[in-house]
């Protein structure tokens, strides 16, 4: 009779409900935002209409084409150079991606490799790795980036040193906690009794352990590499000019803001859509990967 009455309730959902229930379990919406950046990102040449450095100066600070001064073959209006403020966006969005996948994949590996020995060999190992993850997180990334790009100058690669650096040890102190618990686990003594070397216990054993921390770690760190990489190119330590960037775009439109706000604000709310999509996915995906977070409905 309770199987009946609750299969007859589930019938009687309304779409509304039924949609609601399905975006509330799938990460629809920010798997969208992420697909779409992802096609700029590698399909910039065909998605951008215009050359992103290509200026007009007759174009210049054109609104957007739904205000009555703007034109259609500007979609989100022109720039203080008449650059095409749509084609700048999609640029940016490769940009983005390329120093957040660059510089999250070197602090991945060297945060991991790290906090793995730390926390394996314990001792003086671990308090040498971790003196030096406090040292890291007690130096101001602003500041020491001002000062390293007028040293050295500023690239991309520069940038990219600066968020690798800055990022391995988000990954230290969650995988070195995992990895003190997986030590003392059956299997690893077991492995340890059977003679398995060290690097074999700790690639085979330890880090599989490990990797669902990983994962969710790295999605959300690329929305914090998004916005420091947002933050050092507005104070211009990021990106050179000309690549567009939506920091450095930002920092442009700031002077125009009461006259030409488009320019300012469409890169930033690309910066907000794209942190908040991956945020919403490391959370979605903290929830699937950790038996005590997962719904069973």
């Amino acid at each position: 009779m309770t199987t009946r009455v609750n299969t007859s309730f589930d019938q009687q959902k309304s779409p509304i409900s039924k949609a609601n229930g399905f975006l509330r379990r799938w990460p629809v919406i920010p798997g969208v935002l992420l697909f779409i950046l992802v096609i700029c990102g590698v399909f910039v040449p065909l998605v951008a209409p215009y050359d992103p450095t290509g200026a007009n100066l007759r174009d210049r600070n054109t609104p957007p084409f739904w205000d009555e001064a703007g034109s259609t073959k500007y979609l989100l209006g022109a720039d203080q150079q008449g650059r095409d403020l749509l084609s700048r966006v999609i640029y940016g969005a490769r940009v983005s991606l390329i120093v957040a996948g660059v510089s999250l994949s070197i602090g991945m590996i060297v945060g991991i490799t790290l906090s793995m020995i730390s926390g394996y060999f314990g001792g003086w190992v671990d308090e040498v790795i971790m003196r030096l993850i406090d040292l890291q997180l007690a130096i101001p990334l602003i500041l020491v980036a001002l000062v390293i790009v007028i040293v050295v100058g500023q690239s991309f690669w520069v940038l990219v040193g600066i968020l690798s650096v800055n990022s391995w040890s988000f990954f230290a102190r969650q995988v070195r906690g995992e990895t003190l618990k997986l030590r003392t686990t059956d299997y690893v003594a077991l492995a340890k009794v059977a003679g398995a070397s060290t690097p074999r216990i700790m690639a085979r054993h330890i880090f599989p352990g490990v990797v669902n921390i990983v994962i969710v770690l790295a999605t959300l760190q690329v929305g914090n590499l998004i916005l420091t990489e947002a933050i050092l190119s507005f104070l211009g330590t990021g990106i050179p000019p000309p690549t567009p960037s939506w920091g450095s775009m930002i920092s442009d439109g700031r002077t125009y803001l009461a006259t030409a706000w488009w320019i300012a604000f469409f890169p930033g709310m690309a910066i907000f859509l794209t942190v908040l999509a991956f945020n919403f996915l490391g959370d979605w995906l903290r929830d699937r990967l950790d038996p005590r977070l997962r719904q069973l409905n």
